[in-house]
C-alpha cells in the first residue's frame, strides 16, 4: 500500500500540476459521449443493489499497484459472489496518490455513471501501460483507452483541463481522509469498520458479513 507520507506529500502538488501543458491528445473516436453535467459527474459511483445490507467504500487511487492487483485478482469474485448476488453494495471512493492518478480519476468521472466501472476496470487492466511505463506520455496512453471506450478527442481534452472537477475530487479526498482517517490506499470501510490492505476475497467476504 501507499503509505501516509505518500499522501501527503502529493496532496499539496496534487492541483499544481493541473496546469502543466500535456502532448497532444488522441484522434476522437467514431462513437464521442457527451460530457455529463458537472453535478452528474460528482454524483455516486456504486454497483450492486441499493437494498443490500452491507455498503463497503472502496477508496483507492488509479496509479496504485496495490488497488489494481485487487481490481484484477479479487474483484471479479467479489462482483460475481457478493454484488451480483445482493449482499453488498460496493461505493467507489477517488482518493489520488498523484497527478497521473488525478488526471485519470476525472476522465473517468467524465464518462456517464454507467460507464464508469467499465472504464476503471480497463484501467486497473492497462496499468502497465499507462502508468508504470518507463518513459510513458501518460495524457496520451489514458486518452488512448477512453477513445476506445467510447469518448471523442474534444471531450478527453475538456475532461484532462477540467481544473473545476479535479479539485472537487480533492476535496472528497480530504473528506475521506478526516472522516476515517485513510492511511493508505486500498482502504475499505465495510459499513463503519475501516479495513486496509489489498484484502484477498476470504477475508473481504468474513467482512462483508460481519455487521
Amino acid at each position: 500500500m501507499f503509505d501516509r507520507r505518500t499522501i501527503l506529500a502529493a496532496g499539496g502538488s496534487l492541483m499544481a500540476g493541473r496546469a502543466v501543458a500535456q502532448t497532444a491528445a488522441p484522434a476522437p473516436s467514431d462513437a464521442p459521449i457527451p460530457a455529463p453535467a458537472v453535478d452528474q459527474r460528482l454524483t455516486e459511483r456504486s454497483i450492486g443493489s441499493a437494498d443490500a445490507p452491507m455498503v463497503v467504500q472502496e477508496f483507492f487511487s488509479l496509479t496504485c499497484s496495490h488497488c489494481g492487483a485487487f481490481h484484477r485478482e479479487t474483484y471479479p469474485r467479489v462482483k460475481a459472489e457478493l454484488i451480483d448476488t445482493g449482499k453488498i453494495r460496493l461505493v467507489w471512493r477517488d482518493f489520488p496518490l498523484d497527478q497521473v492518478a488525478l488526471g485519470a480519476a476525472v476522465v473517468a468521472r467524465s464518462f456517464p455513471p454507467d460507464r464508469y466501472e467499465a472504464f476503471l476496470t480497463a484501467l486497473f487492466a492497462t496499468q502497465d501501460r499507462w502508468a508504470y511505463a518507463r518513459g510513458v506520455d501518460h495524457k496520451a496512453e489514458i486518452g488512448k483507452i477512453a477513445a476506445v471506450a467510447g469518448m471523442s478527442g474534444a471531450a478527453f481534452e475538456a475532461a484532462w483541463t477540467d481544473v473545476d472537477l479535479a479539485r472537487a475530487i480533492l476535496v472528497e479526498r480530504q473528506k475521506g481522509e478526516q472522516e476515517y482517517r485513510i492511511q493508505a490506499t486500498p482502504t475499505f470501510v465495510f459499513n463503519r469498520r475501516v479495513v486496509g490492505g489489498n484484502i484477498p476475497f476470504d477475508r473481504f467476504a468474513r467482512e462483508a458479513a460481519t455487521p
